[in-house]
């Protein structure tokens, strides 16, 4: 490569012999057409070796492409294109009265990108984002077009969240609903002691999106972000204190990189996520990882972190506690069961985080824990293969779609297990 390209945390540099930005839909497919192994690369918030071309394979970007945004206000849909980000998307799907169901936490993030690897916004009844996906249109190995649609393709549970192992992503069609407002109220201070099963559902459905946060350095979490829609009833929140002052999830970062808080109501994609699009999104110098467990497990779950809590700590910037609705993508974290996320902020040290990583993973392995497949984990693929019940059925569909294997990587191989 003529560049250097690094994902966002800088962790990882990437080592493909050539990188590329094609400016056109018929270059894109020449590209992917002629050469012999690819993998694309969205906006790089991946933390591990997931978009990794190899020293023989050919990076794509698609932020050169056209920005294409076709709202489609009668059938309400959106076509977006592969290189567009959700804080550009969402403001074009406003402008029509429009909304995306949710968003996740930072709006910096490529749509298509944040779909193929399973990221998600919270709520107990809002599946992750690509649940809101109906159609997905891929370059394939040959540089002709694929498209698989809800309803109509047979893989189409494969498709959506694919980890890039078809092709790549051209353009999605996205679900909306009518445009609606938020806000956002903050609390602090919940203690864990107390906390059973019942009290963590009634917590977690008591708005749209509720975000639990910790440190770790005690029992309980120093904030709640309530995300309470406007057309719908007032929560009580009587388990922990209204913030004083405006918050930031990390502490000592400024909360001005947040979205508004105390109750003021604005539009949904200013409120949803929890970074504004204009600032850094979280501390900018991390790492993170994430696990998607069963939802019915998230108290013996959380009690299971705080038993680990003294090794955490230290390399801990942050913890947050969502939940996420189940979804039938087959390589989804969310696949098959209404699930709890445990998303970890670290410090920016590889080193010092992995040895801790492995342990809280071995702290959530009899919980089934799918990792995010776009953060830092070391689960072996074998255990990772066994959660994953259609499994099956992805390798088939990837094996019919891209024969030759142009588009997997030492990542994706793993996973398939071939």
């Amino acid at each position: 490569m003529t560049e250097t390209v690094t994902n966002w945390a800088g962790n990882i540099t990437y080592a493909a012999k050539e990188l590329h930005r094609p400016h056109s839909l018929h270059a894109l497919r020449g590209l992917v057409a002629g050469s012999s192994r690819v993998r694309a690369l969205g906006s790089g918030h991946s933390f591990n070796e997931i978009a990794e071309a190899g020293e023989d394979g050919v990076l794509l970007s698609l932020d050169a492409l056209p920005p294409e945004i076709d709202v489609d206000t009668t059938a309400r849909t959106v076509r977006v294109g592969g290189g567009v980000r959700y804080a550009e998307l969402a403001r074009e799907v406003h402008r029509h009265g429009l909304a995306l169901p949710n968003m996740a936490s930072l709006p910096h993030i490529s749509v298509a990108g944040s779909v193929a690897t399973g990221t998600h916004g919270s709520g107990v009844g809002n599946g992750p984002l690509s649940s809101s996906v109906r159609a997905v249109e891929i370059v394939t190995a040959d540089g002709s077009t694929g498209r698989f649609a809800r309803g109509v393709s047979d893989w189409f549970g494969g498709a959506v969240t694919s980890l890039g192992a078809l092709g790549v992503v051209t353009s999605l069609t996205l679900d909306l609903e009518p445009a609606f407002e938020v806000e956002q109220h903050v609390f602090t201070e919940m203690p864990l002691e107390g906390l059973d099963r019942a009290a963590f559902e009634t917590i977690m459905s008591a708005a749209y999106s509720v975000s639990l946060f910790t440190d770790w350095r005690a029992p309980g979490f120093r904030q709640v972000w309530v995300k309470r829609r406007t057309d719908q009833p007032l929560p009580d929140f009587p388990w922990a204190a209204p913030a004083t002052e405006k918050m930031h999830p990390v502490p000592g970062m400024p909360a001005v990189n947040c979205t508004e808080q105390f109750g003021v109501p604005g539009p949904w994609h200013e409120r949803l996520p929890h970074f504004r699009a204009e600032f850094t999104p979280s501390s900018g110098a991390e790492l993170q990882s994430e696990y998607l467990l069963p939802r019915e497990s998230a108290v013996a779950v959380l009690h299971a972190l705080d038993g680990i809590r003294e090794t955490v700590a230290p390399v801990l910037q942050t913890c947050e506690v969502r939940t996420v609705a189940a979804d039938d993508q087959w390589l989804s974290p969310s696949h098959g069961r209404d699930t709890v996320a445990v998303h970890f902020t670290w410090v920016e040290d590889t080193r010092a985080v992995l040895p801790v990583v492995r342990r809280v993973e071995e702290a959530l392995a009899p919980f089934d824990a799918r990792p995010h497949w776009g953060k830092v984990f070391t689960t072996p693929a074998a255990e990772l293969r066994a959660r994953y019940p259609r499994l099956g059925d992805f390798r088939t569909c990837a094996r019919s779609v891209d024969p030759e294997g142009k588009f997997t990587n030492a990542f994706v191989r793993d996973v398939l297990g071939h």
